[in-house]
């Protein structure tokens, strides 16, 4: 793989819709959850800008995953605003791609950070998940 520039940026965005709320998240009906963008979904949406840098430079099956998150969500995003998330590359550490990451809705800012990717074989990693299967 080639490595990308450093400061090469990647975006992604998002209106936010019921499926994007905090309280969509719960997994029993009890678990209260307010109806304002999820923390879970804005990391999903930062994890989605920083693969977008480094997407042209994959060869043959390579992807890129994430490995680590440092985030802070700062600010509540209401359902109809649009979120764009940031992801400046930063460099490497090692084998993993570094980014500073920053989400923002109409109003500003709602939350920031760093992450890690690792590009892997997309054959090999599902191969790793096929082993761990347990048999019923």
């Amino acid at each position: 793989m080639q490595t990308p520039q450093i400061d090469t940026v990647g975006l992604a965005e998002v209106r936010v819709t019921e499926s994007e709320l905090a309280s969509s998240l719960g997994f029993e009906g009890d678990d209260p959850f307010p109806d304002v963008f999820a923390t879970a979904r804005m990391v999903g949406l930062m994890e989605v800008a920083a693969s977008r840098v480094l997407r042209p430079h994959l060869e043959g099956d390579e992807l890129s995953v994430g490995v680590a998150v440092n985030i802070v969500h700062t600010a509540a995003t209401r359902v109809g605003a649009v979120v764009t998330a940031t992801a400046r590359y930063v460099g490497q550490e090692g084998k993993l791609y570094l980014f500073e990451v920053i989400a923002a809705d109409d109003a500003g800012e709602v939350g920031r950070g760093t992450h890690k990717r690792a590009v892997v074989s997309t054959s090999r990693l599902l191969a790793g998940a096929e082993k761990r299967k347990v048999s019923a």
